[in-house]
């Protein structure tokens, strides 16, 4: 009885978390279109107006300052970059979620191997630029791998050949 409400609940963290990086990952892709299709001027002036309120408030805020600062040095090359990256990052693990909630069984482990690639990306980026968000990223995903390898244990069970 206890096994059983341990396995419904790790089933259920899965896909909570699915919905969650669906939904994250999705804002990201589109992110990434947003960038590929609006004219590097237009976005300068959207992170200005974006930032000019707080450092009007709070001239100190480094945040909005360095924000702004950034998209005061962001050419064209710079946002196609980014564009492609939130585009291919974004798009990847969003057909990973759609797969692994359709239950399609290779999706399990190609997902486990490309979030342990995303997470020893980000604590590489972490070390070297220390963004503590991208720390935070990286349990999540090292989270979510735990969950992925539960819920593909429980399904390789379930659709077992009978010997």
């Amino acid at each position: 009885m206890l096994r059983h409400s341990r396995d419904r609940l790790l089933h259920w963290l899965f896909e909570a978390s699915l919905a969650i990086k669906g939904l994250l990952t999705s804002l990201e892709a589109l992110a990434g279109l947003g960038l590929i299709v609006t004219p590097n001027p237009l976005v300068a002036r959207f992170v200005f107006w974006v930032t000019h309120f707080q450092i009007a408030e709070h001239p100190d805020d480094t945040l909005a300052s360095w924000t702004l600062r950034a998209v005061q040095q962001f050419p064209v090359p710079t946002q196609h970059f980014y564009a492609l990256y939130l585009l291919a990052h974004g798009g990847l693990k969003l057909t990973l979620v759609l797969l692994l909630w359709r239950k399609v069984v290779w999706a399990y482990p190609a997902a486990m191997v490309v979030l342990a690639g995303f997470v020893a990306y980000q604590l590489y980026e972490f070390v070297h630029a220390g963004t503590p968000i991208l720390l935070l990223l990286a349990v999540f995903d090292l989270v979510m791998i735990g969950l992925v390898w539960q819920e593909w244990k429980a399904l390789c069970g379930r659709v077992a050949p009978a010997a």
